[in-house]
């Protein structure tokens, strides 16, 4: 038989809890699907729980930015401790690089049950290509 030092102020929730299967440490991270079709880019972001009145989008120096917070609910008529909490409240940023010659206005956004819609353009970039020169070897 093996004793186990019991721990002082023991919880089973807190024991339960801490399994690493409820562990979930990318709770800041916005979840993230990018799709290519003929003329644009998709991407698709879940943001559920955010009001689209606090979700920011700019482009500078050819990064997308997308920030999104949430405000911890204060309800003083809620009563009772939490046992858990996993949603996350406070700001979350993602970037993207999406090119120099994209512009705010090139965006089109839709926020619909949770999730952010951007399409962006695909602009060719008219790089000109040099021509091919070689060395002449002297003598």
């Amino acid at each position: 038989m093996m004793l186990v030092p019991r721990k002082n102020n023991f919880d089973l929730w807190d024991e339960l809890f801490n399994d690493p299967f409820f562990n979930h440490h990318e709770s800041k991270v916005m979840r993230t699907d990018i799709k290519e079709n003929e003329s644009n880019y998709d991407i698709l972001v879940d943001l559920p729980g955010y009001e689209k009145e606090n979700i920011k989008i700019d482009v500078e120096n050819g990064y997308l930015n997308i920030t999104a917070s949430m405000k911890k609910e204060n309800n003083e008529e809620d009563k009772g401790k939490y046992v858990r909490r996993e949603r996350y409240f406070g700001e979350a940023t993602r970037s993207f690089y999406v090119g120099e010659d994209i512009k705010d206005d090139d965006i089109k956004a839709t926020f619909k049950n949770g999730t952010l819609k951007l399409a962006i353009p695909k602009k060719e970039t008219k790089k000109e290509i040099p021509s091919k020169k070689y060395i002449e070897i002297e003598d």
